[in-house]
């Protein structure tokens, strides 16, 4: 099992402590929660959509929320905990194993003095720097930006002014220009009779070496699983990337473009300013998007798409025609 370096997890349960129920003939312990493709025979996993079918047949999950239409398709070694609301189940077993990730509490071990500790490294005024982080050699670090415990950030990589950089690995020869926000907590909550319940985040953010994110970008940790940019992708101005993004290596993405939650890009793609990009969506490799398109279906290899709903660029015209 991997070790959630950034979120203090609590002491296993047994299953029927999870849910307070007798009904299971094996009442194994649980160390963690994972998602269906990381989970291991210790761990709880989750299946709310049949879109992730193929990822929950070979599952090594201990058990799994899910539902009495969707618990078929686990294997036999995987005990289905069959809810009504497998997200509604989700957050309260997530806050049992992590109670302080719903929200972004302060990081009490910052601190000015632990600059000593890295003399390869230069730093402007008034960096605050967390417990236990990792800075490698040749970096700069702006001004009145913060460093929260256990980050880990690589060899000469440049960290502008008035950054904050929380539950994140950052490789080598990255950017991170003025204003960003990285590895702070997304947007997840579920309404539950006219009351917002918090989704802990226990993700991480990872940036692969040479990655650019201009300035103001935000990069929100991942929920279960992590948000991650591939090598050598450079992201625009106010570009946000919500909980769970993977985005390929080789991408340039323009200025103010949004990403939903656990959508996957593909390596070398282009997107136009301001596009937006629906959850749990799939754009393949060598894909271009057109600039204000918004993209609600898969994408398949080597397409150019544009306009809303985002089509291919040659119906893109034709429609235009018609209109003219």
């Amino acid at each position: 099992m991997s070790k959630n370096i950034f979120f203090k997890r609590s002491d296993p349960f047994l299953i029927s402590e999870l849910f307070k129920s007798n009904q299971y003939e094996v009442d194994n312990k649980v160390f963690d929660i994972k998602t269906l493709s990381n989970a291991s025979s210790q761990d709880i996993s989750f299946l709310d959509s049949a879109k992730y079918r193929e990822f929950a047949v070979s599952t090594n999950a201990l058990c799994c929320l899910t539902t009495q239409e969707l618990k078929k398709y686990l294997p036999k070694k995987c005990i289905p905990i069959v809810v009504k609301s497998v997200l509604f189940d989700l957050v309260k077993v997530t806050k049992k194993f992590y109670p302080s990730a719903d929200l972004d509490y302060p990081d009490e071990t910052l601190l000015k003095s632990e600059k000593s500790k890295y003399p390869s490294v230069k730093f402007s005024n008034n960096v605050l720097i967390g417990s236990n982080v990792e800075i490698g050699n040749n970096t700069t670090i702006g001004s009145n930006t913060i460093i929260e415990h256990n980050v880990s950030i690589g060899s000469n990589c440049v960290i502008g002014s008035q950054v904050v950089i929380k539950n994140s690995i950052i490789g080598n020869r990255v950017v991170v220009q003025d204003g960003c926000k990285i590895g702070l907590k997304g947007f997840g909550f579920i309404p539950i009779k006219g009351k917002n319940i918090r989704m802990p985040h226990i993700g991480k953010v990872i940036l692969k070496d040479g990655v650019e994110l201009g300035s103001n970008c935000t990069i929100d940790r991942g929920s279960i699983d992590d948000t991650m940019i591939g090598e050598n992708t450079f992201l625009d101005n106010q570009v946000h990337m919500a909980h769970n993004v993977k985005i390929g290596n080789n991408c340039m993405i323009a200025g103010q473009v949004g990403f939903a939650g656990s959508s996957i890009i593909g390596d070398n793609v282009s997107i136009g300013g301001q596009a937006g990009i629906s959850g749990h969506l799939k754009i393949g490799n060598n894909v271009k998007i057109g600039g204000g398109s918004g993209v609600v279906k898969n994408v398949k290899d080597n397409s150019i798409i544009m306009g809303y709903p985002a089509d291919s660029l040659k119906n893109f015209i034709k429609d235009l025609k018609k209109n003219d």
